[in-house]
């Protein structure tokens, strides 16, 4: 405990707080103060909690706190018996309560503070489901649910971030990084502006380029805005599969649905589970319960020894020897009636057996086919998630199978290609290496020669010569090809944008009809689901009619019931009592003495006279007793006054004594003598 006070002295002493307490101080606190300092802790985890406790009433201060401390998770110590006392310790302040919570808040500070701030924003309200029949605030607590999860995701991002480990100095050389890159661009771009402006037409050069630029970002959107096209259709003609899946489905059912059938249906379901709630579920919680008590007899009873055990098993085979011996009997009398019943009871535990097994697998396949439904939604979330497409099917798995099998033969043989590339790439490499050296050791041989005629340097001035010219000869044949190129390239994208629109023109036409048959098929759903709820609004009223009705008449039943085991019982009470009646009248009239004495008029007259004769008995000592009690208390007065008298003599004994300790007292001829 002391060093629990010392760790909440130290931590209050600190940032934020800065009490400026010791443990004498701390612990001589009142409950008021104490409890100020518990809110105080509470307010730094959340600042919603930032109250004078003396303003607000205890039972507010205390439900306050309770509510906070159960959405940070704390447990205080014990059982229920122990909460009802800690509700108590925390509404007047006591410290064995406030402490232990106060050195938990200390200890997790950081982690409170993100707990309570996500709180906040986590805790689901509860809507009653009465409420959520209503359109509006069904739509309303959907889009509550919908945005906690999207603040879930975006808090996680902002958590994966801070740990990520960037920082703003990285970015910051990042960003200054990006713009000596952007200056060097732009430099750059001024100088091949100054190169292209010596060339004639550079102009018009440039505006070509800059259509050229402008009809490759066209074809890009085009082409993205058909692969979205497909997406969309695909999307389309899927959901239009599920929308015929359903309306056939619903057809199905709409043509098997009849009410008798309908009505079937929900008396099965309604039989099945009054069976649970009747039978299987009471048996159950009495099963359990017994058991409870079982266990909390046995946790109750003292330790057992080894004498103790074969105690218990002796008496557990004198039981089995007399069950035995009652079965045996039982067998004996052979009664065919209750050979009967017992067949009967027989087969009625079989039934009942049979009916609770099968009761018990159907739940658990209730349970199984709910978790595989949980788990399917879950895996198809993820596949939306992580693809952004839905789950294959049948002939599409096909389909898109055989693909992948086209696509990795292609790829064998594309593999097997670059293969074949790279070993002859590796003989010309090897090749030119070969040629390299060559032309370097002619060379070495050429600079040779030229020295000794005295005319070094004539070979290379002459291969510059060449390639200059032939340098010059290429831009000239690149400018005219670049217009020719350009020329053709303009024609060719217009000739492509006129081949795309005429091929997406059938599409768009064929999307246009999909839309309308969607549309279609959703009115004709939509109206076959009002149909379906009409209908099922209208069976759900009658079930709960015959639900009353049915509640009412084992109401009823009940009551008759009762009132028959109690009229049964007030029966036998009458009928045991006239019996004795006329046993009690039998024994009066009769002429035997000894019957007589048994009758219970003649043992209550005994009864009385003998009491009777007690009284006088009492009376006669209680008269002795008065005429006696004034000597006696005389008598007693003068035996207390002997009582004084003798420790009257035994002290002046003990002075004596004393007193002959310091001198010596000799009696001679009748005189007294004292020598000191």
């Amino acid at each position: 405990m002391s060093d629990q006070i010392k760790f909440i002295v130290d931590n209050l002493n600190k940032e934020p707080f800065k009490k400026n307490y010791n443990l004498i101080t701390f612990d001589s606190l009142e409950p008021m103060q104490l409890l100020q300092v518990l809110n105080d802790v509470l307010a730094e985890i959340d600042p919603k909690q930032v109250v004078d406790i003396r303003e607000e009433m205890p039972e507010q201060t205390a439900k306050r706190m309770l509510s906070l401390l159960g959405i940070l998770k704390y447990k205080p110590p014990g059982n229920a018996t122990d909460m009802s006392t800690f509700r108590q310790g925390l509404v007047i302040g006591s410290k064995p309560v406030v402490y232990p919570v106060l050195h938990w808040l200390l200890q997790r500070t950081n982690e409170l503070k993100k707990r309570a701030y996500l709180a906040r924003f986590l805790i689901k309200l509860e809507v009653p489901s009465e409420f959520l029949q209503d359109e509006i605030v069904a739509d309303t607590s959907k889009q509550y649910e919908e945005l906690m999860e999207v603040f879930k995701t975006l808090h996680k991002e902002c958590e994966q971030l801070k740990t990520s480990g960037f920082s703003t100095a990285e970015i910051r050389r990042d960003i200054s990084a990006m713009e000596e890159e952007k200056d060097q661009l732009i430099k750059r771009v001024e100088r091949l502006k100054k190169r292209v402006e010596t060339v004639p037409n550079h102009q018009q050069m440039l505006k070509i380029a800059r259509q050229l630029r402008v009809e490759k970002e066209r074809e890009e959107c085009l082409a993205q805005h058909k692969q979205e096209q497909k997406n969309q259709l695909f999307h389309a003609v899927q959901r239009l599969q599920r929308a015929q899946n359903q309306l056939k489905s619903m057809r199905h059912a709409a043509a098997d649905a009849k009410p008798e059938s309908l009505m079937k249906r929900l008396e099965e379901e309604i039989k099945f589970n009054s069976y649970i709630v009747t039978e299987k579920l009471p048996k159950e919680l009495e099963n359990k319960k017994k058991e409870l008590h079982f266990l909390q007899k046995v946790v109750s009873e003292p330790a057992m020894g080894h004498a103790d055990l074969l105690e218990l098993e002796s008496k557990i085979n004198e039981v089995n020897t007399q069950i035995n011996q009652l079965i045996e009997k039982k067998m004996m009398r052979n009664e065919p009636i209750e050979g009967k019943l017992s067949l009967y009871r027989q087969q009625a535990s079989i039934i009942s057996r049979k009916k609770e097994g099968k009761a018990e697998e159907l739940q658990e396949t209730k349970e199984k086919l709910a978790n595989l439904e949980r788990e399917v939604s879950v895996k198809r979330n993820q596949i939306r998630e992580f693809d952004g497409a839905e789950v294959l099917k049948g002939d599409e798995f096909k389909r898109y199978v055989s693909k992948l099998r086209s696509k990795s033969t292609v790829f064998k043989k594309k593999h097997q290609i670059i293969a074949e590339f790279k070993a002859e790439f590796g003989l010309l490499q090897r090749t030119e290496e070969l040629l390299k050296q060559r032309h370097e050791n002619i060379q070495h041989q050429l600079q040779a020669m030229e020295e000794k005629k005295g005319v070094s340097g004539y070979s290379y001035t002459q291969e510059e010569l060449e390639r200059v010219s032939a340098l010059k000869s290429e831009v000239d044949e690149l400018k005219g090809r670049t217009l020719d190129d350009m020329s053709e390239m303009v024609k060719k994208l217009n000739s492509l944008v006129s081949e795309k629109k005429s091929a997406l023109a059938p599409v768009i036409k064929e999307l246009r009809q999909l839309r309308q048959k969607c549309q279609e098929l959703t009115q004709e759903c939509d109206e076959k689901k009002s149909q379906y709820d009409s209908c099922a609004a209208g069976l759900e009223s009658s079930r709960s009619k015959l639900e009353q009705e049915v509640r009412g008449l084992r109401e009823e039943c009940l009551q008759e019931e009762s009132k028959y085991h109690y009229t049964n019982c007030m029966i036998k009470n009458l009928e045991v009592q006239l019996h004795r009646a006329t046993e009690e009248m039998k024994t009066y009239v009769s002429s035997d003495q000894q019957e007589k004495r048994k009758a219970i008029r003649e043992q209550y007259t005994k009864n009385i006279a003998e009491q009777e004769n007690l009284g006088k008995k009492l009376r006669e000592k209680q008269k002795a007793v008065r005429e006696s009690h004034g000597p006696n208390m005389k008598q007693a007065k003068m035996w207390r006054d002997l009582e004084k008298l003798m420790e009257c003599k035994r002290q002046c004994f003990l002075k004596q004594q004393s007193q002959a300790s310091v001198g010596q007292v000799i009696q001679e001829g009748g005189e007294d003598r004292l020598i000191l």
